[in-house]
């Protein structure tokens, strides 16, 4: 594989900002949910990664770096497959992150009556994705928030030997270039994606696999 840079942090943690910022820096494609969404293939692949039969090379082939979920659920097991990757924290306080991830990703997957039959191996997938590995099974706010702290603090203990960067989007460019080496944009670090939107690219990655 030609990974060189591993997302830790869940999604709604700037993940797609961070996308667009590495792919700006030239480390792209970047590897995101949105991907994911409309590729049948991937949803294969990552179901795959659920029961125990990981492929990474064949899921990354192409990309330069791999952000939000899937693989924030799976990146200490990417990074053994991709020892010389760098890895990133996208972080958030804890408090503010479930309000995000409670009103977005996990109504999405929690209302499996609403999950649309010729869709169902997505859904199924991110179930198994973020619930099942990201959250250990828990539902719960305490047990949602206990997996989110864990995850960070895993993340944490590898920056402080200095195989990682936590980075929060308000932090900007300067931080992430220096960590990457590379010069920083003169121009405003990416925003995009606010939680108005996330069901609209949701659908319509839904919609393109439909197509």
């Amino acid at each position: 594989m030609a990974l060189e840079i591993i997302g830790a942090g869940f999604g709604r943690t700037g993940t797609y900002s961070l996308k667009a910022a590495l792919e700006r820096l030239g480390f792209g494609p970047c590897h995101h949910m949105s991907e994911v969404i409309g590729d049948s293939e991937q949803v294969r692949l990552w179901t795959a990664v659920t029961e125990g039969r990981p492929d990474y090379a064949s899921i990354f082939t192409g990309f330069r770096s791999a952000v939000d979920f899937p693989v924030a659920a799976y990146w200490r097991d990417v990074l053994a497959a991709t020892p010389g990757a760098k890895v990133i924290l996208s972080d958030c306080d804890p408090e503010d992150w479930y309000g995000s991830f409670s009103q977005t990703i996990l109504p999405l997957i929690l209302d499996k009556a609403s999950w649309p039959d010729d869709r169902r191996a997505w859904f199924e997938m991110i179930d198994k994705v973020v619930i099942g590995k990201a959250l250990s099974g828990r539902t719960d706010r305490d047990g949602i928030l206990s997996a989110y702290r864990a995850n960070a603090a895993a993340a944490r203990e590898l920056a402080a030997e200095g195989g990682a960067l936590v980075f929060r989007a308000r932090d900007g460019w300067e931080p992430l270039c220096r960590f990457l080496g590379v010069e920083v944009p003169d121009e405003p670090y990416p925003k995009t994606n606010p939680r108005a939107e996330f069901f609209a690219s949701v659908k319509s990655g839904i919609e393109e696999t439909a197509g």
